[in-house]
């Protein structure tokens, strides 16, 4: 009867883990199951702050904005030596199913994951609904912080998922590339926004980013998805350049996109209007 009772409790965690691997969001319930997994790391992407009153337990944290650059553009993430070096410190390894959750916008854990997926991780996946989906499910939180085992991270950047400001130039009447602004329309619009220069990249396409998404945080269907892109003009044929200020907000439209619709070609503009508003020489509508 042990063995039996071991060989179940095998197969239930091998599932899990299975379902975990096979998806690029995850159920609370879901994520529950392999909270103890050696596995498993799960990532809080809040504010240190935040993750100080209550967390998932066993989660680390790591807030997009600390993997920024120093310098006079915002937004511009560190080397991919340097941001190995901070996953390794929070006991992150490329090779582990790294689950990210923030507090229900979807912007810090999509701009992680995006980070993490353009390093090279294979196994990715945020929780679907975030936070406030943990907690709806009434799942535990905790004050206390997790015990890391520090871990080596080998980064291996992938040049087909970001993309420079020099490149943006060179295809701006490219009939192949797409590029899509994830702000809101005030900001597209030039009436909003913090950039040195208010509006738009030259052609892009207005997508606000809170489109994937549905009022509790949790993605939209495949077939409204589908035709959400349709409608906007963003097709699968083409190139398809994602945008936003510092492009936080691209990375839940990066995923969706590339992981839930299948696009083949998409990228991410990392300097954003901030990097190309700063240059004077650069056209903004």
């Amino acid at each position: 009867m042990r063995k039996i009772k071991i060989i179940v409790s095998f197969l239930v965690i091998t599932f899990c883990l299975g379902t975990v691997s096979g998806q690029k969001f995850i159920a609370p319930k879901e994520l529950k199951k392999v909270l103890n997994s050696k596995d498993v790391v799960v990532v809080s992407a809040r504010k240190a702050e935040d993750y100080k009153k209550v967390h998932i337990p066993n989660a680390v944290n790591i807030y997009p904005k600390d993997l920024y650059k120093d310098g006079d553009v915002k937004g511009l993430i560190k080397t991919p030596e340097e941001l190995a070096s901070i996953f390794g410190k929070k006991g992150i390894s490329e090779n582990k199913t790294i689950i990210i959750y923030d507090n229900g916008k979807n912007i810090a854990a999509g701009r992680l994951f995006w980070i993490f997926d353009y390093l090279g991780c294979k196994n990715v996946k945020i929780l679907n609904g975030q936070l406030p989906a943990w907690r709806k499910n009434r799942l535990t939180l905790t004050k206390e912080p997790t015990a890391i085992k520090p871990a080596t991270f080998t980064p291996s950047p992938d040049k087909s998922k970001i993309v420079t400001t020099k490149y943006v130039k060179e295809h701006l009447k490219d009939p192949n590339v797409i590029i899509v602004d994830t702000r809101s329309k005030d900001e597209f619009d030039g009436v909003k926004g913090e950039a040195s220069r208010k509006g738009h990249i030259p052609g892009a396409i207005h997508f606000e980013y809170k489109n994937v998404v549905k009022e509790n945080s949790t993605l939209k269907s495949t077939e409204e998805l589908t035709k959400l892109f349709k409608d906007a003009g963003i097709t699968s044929d083409k190139e398809v350049i994602l945008y936003c200020e510092t492009s936080a907000r691209a990375g839940i439209v990066y995923l969706t996109l590339k992981y839930i619709l299948e696009y083949p070609n998409v990228k991410v503009y990392d300097g954003a209007l901030y990097e190309w508003a700063a240059d004077a020489a650069n056209p903004v509508e």
